[in-house]
This record gives structure tokens, C-alpha cells and sequence, in this order.
């Protein structure tokens, strides 16, 4: 959780990013609490290190708690917005794949799944001659028990 401020996001990737650590995603929307973000990071690395990520943002002023849900039993979710030329996409459909927008020219579709179902997606995509495609980093929320 980070106070929500100008400079915020630019002070944790920095001190990341001066330490080493290689970043994988960032995810950064509001929590519940007002003045707060929920920001998710995805950092490749070992356990011990990510223990050193933690240690360093508890330090930084604009970090109100820090969570690492390495190991844990988390509900995660990612999202992909695709323009593909194929018309037909009944494949991407049964996938779960949601028609945005057709045109002439291709279809905008989005799909949410976890990392390897979203990863999967992407390739599939590239039958349909994907046109352009974005994905989003993982938004990660611990399971309830």
C-alpha cells in the first residue's frame, strides 16, 4: 500500500531499479482507503532477495505496508486487449475471449485469465493475425481461507 502522490511510483522503481532487482510487472490502482494505491510488483528474483526489495521499500515514506505473497495462496489475474484480423474467432470465444469492437478491418477483443492462461492466450493470437496487443501486469490478492 502507497500513499497516493505525485512522484510515488517514480521513488519505488527508482529504488528498485538502483539496487538491481529486475521488475517484472507493476500493477498500480486504488485501494479501499482513500489517499491509498495498492501497488503489485513482480520481481524475478530469489526469496532471499525479495526479502531485500521489502526491507528497502518499508524504508521509503510513501510505503504505508508491504506484503510479500511469495508462496502464498493468491488469487491473480491479468488482462489482454488484442486487434486481430480474423474473422472468425469462435477458438478465442470458447476460450472466454469478449468481442470489444469489429470493423472492417479487425476485431478488438479483450481476455482475463492468470499468467499461464494469459500467456497461452497471446499465443493463440498469433493464428488470428494479431494486429496489436497489450497486457497488463498481474493484479494479485491473497486467497481467503
Amino acid at each position: 500500500m502507497v500513499e497516493d502522490g505525485p512522484g510515488t511510483l517514480s521513488k519505488v522503481s527508482g529504488l528498485i531499479r538502483r539496487r538491481g532487482f529486475h521488475v517484472r510487472a507493476i500493477s498500480v490502482g486504488p485501494s479501499r482507503e482513500p489517499g491509498l494505491f495498492r501497488m503489485t510488483l513482480t520481481v524475478d528474483s530469489g526469496h532471499a532477495e525479495v526479502d531485500q526489495v521489502r526491507k528497502q521499500l518499508e524504508r521509503l515514506v510513501e510505503v504505508v505496508e508491504v506484503e510479500d505473497l511469495t508462496g502464498h495462496d493468491v488469487h491473480s489475474r491479468e488482462l489482454v486487449v488484442a486487434r486481430v484480423a480474423a474473422a472468425d474467432l469462435s477458438d478465442l470465444i470458447e476460450r472466454g475471449a469478449k468481442v470489444l469492437h469489429s470493423s472492417p478491418t479487425g476485431t478488438t477483443v479483450e481476455f482475463a485469465g492468470d499468467g499461464g492462461e494469459v500467456g497461452d492466450f497471446v499465443e493463440e493470437l498469433r493464428r488470428h493475425g494479431v494486429q496489436d496487443v497489450v497486457r497488463s501486469g498481474p493484479v494479485v490478492m491473497r486467497r481467503s481461507a
